[in-house]
């Protein structure tokens, strides 16, 4: 008889706890299935063109920065020149002598440079104008 009434007084005891469990795991879940983007930055293709990209007789570009605002430095024979560039999708655009100029991914062979032909991560600006990573 004592043990009948143990299980009448646990049973709602028990079963309210298990409500509660359940609940919690339930705000939990949702709380991690939020939408990612909403959570996570998303992640900027140009900004995997960091660092030096190297072009022929000792050129390059370096560009600087990220979080889709750069900093471009071009050294090519003339010697180095800073601009400021901003990421458009999977390019980056400067200002240059008073034009929009853009960076964009290329091979070897579309910088139109020769000694850049057998290359295939590439960046360039206009043909004859580009840089590589090996």
């Amino acid at each position: 008889m004592k043990n009948t009434r143990l299980y009448r007084y646990l049973s709602p005891l028990i079963l309210l706890l298990l409500v509660a469990c359940s609940e919690n795991n339930t705000t939990a879940n949702t709380a991690s299935n939020t939408n990612p983007a909403s959570t996570e930055k998303t992640a900027i293709a140009t900004d995997n063109w960091l660092g030096k990209w190297y072009g022929p007789e000792g050129t390059f570009i370096e560009i600087s920065g990220g979080d889709a605002t750069y900093t471009i430095i071009i050294v090519d024979l003339d010697g180095p020149k800073q601009y400021q560039g901003t990421s458009d999708k999977n390019k980056i655009s400067f200002e240059r002598n008073g034009s929009t100029e853009i960076i964009q991914a290329s091979n070897g062979i579309d910088t139109g440079m020769k000694w850049l032909a057998e290359k295939s991560n590439c960046l360039k600006v206009r043909l004859g104008e580009g840089w590589c990573r090996d």
